[in-house]
């Protein structure tokens, strides 16, 4: 495992049960995460974006269709809309009824039981610096001197960088699918503690270098056990997974 000269010690779990639950529950919901928590995982990612009246919510796409009965843009509906919803039925008949979660009933949730969180601020497209701003404050308050802090990250450099401007003590980490060859710049502009990086993407030398900088390092999504072991041996601090009744805590 290489060592994280000049890192602040990570203070979230080494697995993380991507959008609450991996697949086995509705994504991105309260029963995806109280299923996480079952398992044993203490740390759980998971997707936020703004209503038409800027109620913060769970869900991964810019349009409802794939998760919910409802169709079109999700940030086209008022909360009071978008909580009628069905966000359950997709996946199977036993969650049908399952509403869409506010990020409220989830940090409810989370700082009753337990369960760290990494917040993807996820903004419709148009919407980025809104979302990235409202989110960070959202979390700021519903996490009020909680330890350890919400993590957030983003595809969205905007989103991100107004999360920055709003609420700078909450740590960020720089989402990504392959790193850009400035990663370093970007990261020490935004004031990030961490990279969020797909896992295929990541390299032993990546981990050494992000550590030497004082970065953590996140990897997604990583189903194989072979894999995660693998990462862990490369000194990645969290590995996030769907599969979360195979890839088990402690």
């Amino acid at each position: 495992m290489t060592a994280r000269r000049g890192a602040p010690s990570w203070p979230y779990p080494r697995l993380a049960a991507h959008r609450g639950a991996g697949k086995l529950v509705p994504e991105n919901t309260l029963a995806a995460l109280k299923h996480g928590h079952t398992l044993g995982y203490r740390m759980a990612e998971f997707d936020v974006k703004l209503s038409a009246d800027g109620v913060a919510f769970l869900l991964h796409d810019a349009t409802l269709q794939r998760t919910t009965n409802g169709r079109g843009r999700a940030d086209a509906l008022a909360w009071r809309e978008l909580a009628q919803l069905d966000a359950g039925s997709w996946h199977s008949r036993p969650f049908a009824g399952e509403p869409l979660p506010t990020l409220g009933a989830v940090a409810s949730y989370c700082r009753a039981n337990g369960v760290s969180v990494n917040i993807e601020i996820k903004p419709t497209p148009g919407r980025e610096r809104e979302t990235g701003a409202a989110v960070a404050l959202d979390a700021s308050l519903l996490w009020s001197e909680a330890s350890p802090p919400p993590l957030l990250s983003s595809f969205s450099e905007l989103a991100l960088g107004a999360a920055q401007e709003v609420v700078p003590d909450l740590p960020r980490a720089f989402l990504c699918s392959r790193l850009p060859i400035d990663w370093r710049e970007r990261c020490m502009a935004l004031g990030c503690v961490a990279i969020d990086v797909k896992h295929t993407a990541l390299r032993p030398t990546i981990v050494e270098e992000a550590h030497a900088l004082g970065l953590a390092v996140l990897a997604w999504t990583v189903n194989e056990a072979a894999r995660a072991k693998l990462l862990a041996q490369w000194g990645v601090d969290t590995i996030i997974t769907d599969a979360v009744d195979r890839l088990r805590p402690g």
